[in-house]
């Protein structure tokens, strides 16, 4: 491209000195030869009239009377009539001299010749200082030429090197402008592109440690109950309830794969239906038994009873399951699960008898990657985005004891 850039430039250049140049040169060329026939003409006529002044006043016409009147190098010729011809200066040499030919009211003729040599010697200048112009455009044009060139060529470098970065995954914005409106808009695309390309892997990523992190303890209580269901396999009807709080948590599981993947809050949608939220509790201390029974810990249920709420069901018990996790490695002795009505809504507080929240962490235990005791620090973030999504709120009410506070809008059909 650059080559070519620079073919086009030094084309145009051309054209201009064959269309401007060529006319010029001929056209001072004429000038000179011109100015120079005007002289020989005027030196014609002077000689003349000093031959006729001389004749008129009786004064004999000699060379050597009127030579001094003839420029040094030029010719002349004087014909009067009943007199010898007079010559002054010697015959120029050479094709083609420039004459001049003045005849007088007597009779009398004067005929001045001149070289061509001066002529032909301007022209020649004339010419060279053409030439050496020329010469100096051209090569101002080809150093315009490779300029303009690297300054078009360089950004066009540069764009193509961004755009391999995106296609290799490094989606990082260079906010490179070059003072072209097109290769600046060009840019813009890029830049914004990859911003775009930046959310999505930071999307992806997100996605994927958040279910990663979401979905582990559900497979794991879920790994137990398959357990337990294993060790009971002699009694069916114990058997027959463990698989039923198993096929519910694989329903949870489905419903939190669905949650992380839509992520949207809409509280108005088919989505935030009342639910029986004793229904979730309970469900949740049963899902959590074997773990707590590990532990040597209980989980117990106080406050409000048959109280309906507004969300999914799946996504409450992913957020109190989070919770409860979150009691189990921090906290320690009793998990409280506590109802309480606040004004319109009703409130479910997750409790324990732990050490609580320190005090320099506060509500950052909701941004990722913050964790008081060497956890990944995605859980609280995740289970509050999975509120929030659901129509919720989730908030720490207390450091210590450490109290954890789902809010949930109440349904009209509760008990």
């Amino acid at each position: 491209m650059k080559r070519r850039m620079i073919n086009s430039l030094l084309g145009v250049l051309l054209v201009v000195v064959v269309v401007f140049c060529v006319p010029l040169a001929l056209v001072e060329k004429q000038s000179i030869v011109n100015n120079a026939q005007d002289r020989v003409d005027a030196a014609a006529v002077r000689l003349l009239g000093l031959v006729e002044t001389r004749l008129a006043a009786g004064e004999p016409v000699t060379g050597e009377r009127v030579g001094s009147q003839v420029i040094e190098g030029d010719y002349a010729e004087i014909q009067v009539p009943g007199q010898p011809l007079i010559t002054i200066g010697a015959k120029p040499g050479g094709d083609h001299p420039l004459t001049a030919s003045e005849p007088g009211a007597s009779g009398e003729t004067v005929t001045v010749a001149q070289s061509r040599k001066n002529v032909d010697r301007d022209i020649g200048n004339m010419l060279l200082l053409l030439g050496l112009v020329t010469l100096l455009a051209v090569l101002a044009a080809l150093a315009l030429a490779v300029w303009q060139a690297r300054r078009l060529v360089r950004p066009l470098t540069d764009l193509a090197e961004t755009a391999e970065r995106l296609g290799s995954g490094d989606p990082r914005p260079r906010d490179r402008r070059y003072g072209v409106p097109e290769l600046d808009r060009v840019a813009e695309v890029l830049d914004s592109s990859a911003e775009r390309i930046g959310r999505m892997l930071t999307a992806e990523r997100r996605l994927a440690a958040d279910a990663s992190h979401q979905l582990r303890t559900p497979l794991t209580a879920l790994s137990m109950r398959l357990e337990e269901i294993t060790a009971l396999a002699h009694q069916p009807d114990t058997v027959r309830e463990e698989a039923t709080i198993a096929l519910q948590q694989v329903e949870r599981l489905t419903d939190v794969v669905q949650r992380l993947l839509t992520n949207q809050r809409d509280t108005h949608g088919p989505s935030a239906a009342g639910f029986d939220l004793d229904e979730v509790l309970k469900q949740q201390r049963e899902e959590w038994s074997a773990s707590l029974r590990g532990t040597g810990r209980r989980l117990v249920i106080e406050g409000l009873a048959r109280v309906s709420a507004m969300g999914t069901p799946g996504t409450v018990s992913q957020v109190l399951a989070t919770l409860i996790e979150n009691s189990l490695m921090h906290g320690g002795g009793t998990i409280t699960l506590r109802v309480r009505p606040f004004g319109s809504s009703v409130v479910v507080e997750v409790q324990d008898e732990g050490p609580g929240v320190p005090a320099e962490l506060g509500n950052r235990v909701f941004e990722r990657a913050v964790s008081g005791r060497n956890s990944t620090g995605i859980g609280l973030a995740v289970a509050r985005d999975l509120a929030e999504a659901d129509g919720g709120r989730l908030e720490l009410l207390s450091l210590k004891p450490p109290v954890f506070a789902l809010f949930l809008a109440r349904s009209g059909r509760s008990k």
